[in-house]
């Protein structure tokens, strides 16, 4: 492969024996995993790929993906190459949705499908749309996309802000008419995290991701709502073993 597609942000490693893609969420892009290293378990191993959305940071002339419908079926065919050894998806927050998208598009195709979904602080889509950022004003959003970038360890300022909220915006709409019910991944694992102190998750609904695999597991991991920023070690393990 001479050239690597602008859905990831690097070219994926040949020698890597295994793959962890991670979607955003929403309002952000790939360098959300700027704290993550690239390999799990040293190279040659376990290659993390963050994946990269249209319309915002590198991509952002690109048009809105839309819907999480659209934006998997868009990215299934240039990733397909990267599909090649077993891999996983990671998703946080909104960003599990597309990524179970992409894995539903995989299976359905009879295409290489995730050998494992993780799925972390995000309640199952037939309970969607469920998110808090929804009902938020444009003022309390502003607040919590500057929590966002202190908890990476930067300084927020006011127009990477106003960007921001701009992409924020789109993204929410496409999370606004998602609407699917429950249906099963008949050739992935999924494993349901949530973190012991993130107030924004109901359990309940969680345990609700049960029926959409053959295998599905639950885990709570330490720390709040953004832990998984600075990939604590227990996330990361937790991956490799994926």
């Amino acid at each position: 492969m001479t050239g690597f597609p602008p859905w990831l942000l690097r070219r994926p490693a040949g020698d890597a024996a295994a793959r962890v893609f991670c979607f955003p969420y929403s309002g952000v892009g790939a360098s959300m995993f700027s704290r993550w290293p690239r390999w799990l378990d040293g190279p040659g191993g376990t290659e993390v790929c963050p994946i990269q959305l249209p319309a915002r940071e590198n991509r952002i002339r690109e048009p809105h993906f839309q819907t999480y419908q659209a934006l998997a079926e868009d990215l299934v065919e240039p990733l397909l190459p990267y599909f090649d050894r077993p891999f996983a998806f990671f998703g946080h927050c909104a960003g599990v949705l597309p990524a179970y998208e992409a894995a539903l598009r995989l299976s359905g195709a009879g295409l290489p499908a995730p050998a494992h979904l993780v799925v972390s602080a995000q309640a199952p889509p037939h309970h969607c749309p469920h998110d808090r950022f929804l009902s938020l004003s444009d003022g309390e959003l502003s607040a919590e996309l500057a929590a966002i970038v202190e908890a990476r360890g930067g300084e927020p300022h006011p127009l990477l802000i106003e960007l921001t909220l701009s992409v924020l915006h789109q993204d929410l709409e496409s999370n606004r008419v998602y609407r699917r019910r429950a249906a099963v991944l008949p050739r992935t694992r999924i494993t349901v995290v949530n973190w012991s102190s993130d107030p924004e998750v109901d359990l309940l609904l969680l345990r609700d991701w049960e029926g959409y695999a053959s295998d599905v597991r639950f885990r709570e991991l330490p720390g709040g709502h953004y832990a998984f920023l600075n990939a604590p070690a227990e996330l990361l393990t937790l991956l490799q073993e994926a």
